[in-house]
């Protein structure tokens, strides 16, 4: 079964997304059938912001991933990285990637949606074999328009994008329109106050996680050493719950 075909309507993949290596293997050794990268995640191993890293580092990131794993890896690519991202998808498709996202922020604006179109578009001819993901990026970035995110994600879909996304959309009723009308599988990003069997039921194909997993462990070390530092052992519990989900990774 190809990753498209875990796309179902109603019966959405669920799928983690990992940070590093060892985060990819766990999810895997967990039963996840498709693991995906986040873009904030990566970032915060490395110290820096999330859009602060460069194409080279994110396709170096994803080949590692790839070579963890056995199951399908879907990278998000942020805008491409570049003027022309059709460098960027081609280079996705020979690390061994099974799908990769494209949005339509620059990181400073959205782009107007012609030239979003074009820029699926050049991405799905470098990288044929991908399945592409086409994002609406409007409710990250202060145009919160479900009419709007519909267009662009048509747009999107006819330029050649396999799935299509917009990041940020919580209310239940609007995912249910989208999902409705755009004539792809969606992916929904889980947010608080969304449910998985209330997405399913919306006609949801896909649902992420985003960096909230890295967050969370992130928020678990900062606690943890903030109790070190204070002179405090109780945390060590934890340590050692978390040693125990590592062994089937690590051997």
């Amino acid at each position: 079964m190809g990753f498209l075909d875990l796309h179902t309507p109603g019966t959405p993949l669920l799928i983690p997304n990992a940070w590093d290596a060892g985060s990819a293997r766990l999810f895997e050794s967990l039963g996840a059938k498709a693991v995906a990268t986040t873009s904030s995640g990566f970032a915060a191993t490395l110290g820096r912001s999330d859009g602060d890293v460069t194409a080279d580092q994110v396709l170096a990131h994803c080949g590692a991933l790839v070579a963890a794993v056995g199951i399908p890896l879907s990278a998000d690519l942020e805008n491409g990285y570049a003027e022309d991202p059709a460098p960027t998808y081609r280079r996705a498709q020979e690390c061994g990637l099974a799908g990769a996202s494209i949005e339509d922020w620059s990181g400073s604006a959205l782009y107007p949606v012609a030239e979003a179109a074009d820029r699926v578009r050049a991405a799905r001819a470098a990288a044929p074999a991908l399945v592409l993901t086409g994002r609406a990026e409007g409710y990250l970035h202060g145009h919160p328009s479900l009419a709007d995110a519909i267009a662009r994600l048509q747009a999107y879909a006819e330029a050649g994008a396999d799935v299509l996304y917009a990041p940020g959309l919580s209310d239940l009723a609007e995912i249910r329109t989208l999902c409705a009308e755009v004539g792809r599988p969606v992916n929904v990003l889980l947010l608080p106050g969304l449910t998985v069997p209330a997405l399913a039921d919306a006609g949801v194909s896909r649902i992420s996680v985003g960096g909230w997993l890295a967050w969370t462990a992130w928020d678990a070390a900062a606690s943890s050493a903030r109790a070190f530092l204070a002179g405090e052992t109780d945390w060590l519990t934890t340590g050692v719950r978390g040693r125990g989900e590592a062994r089937p990774v690590i051997g």
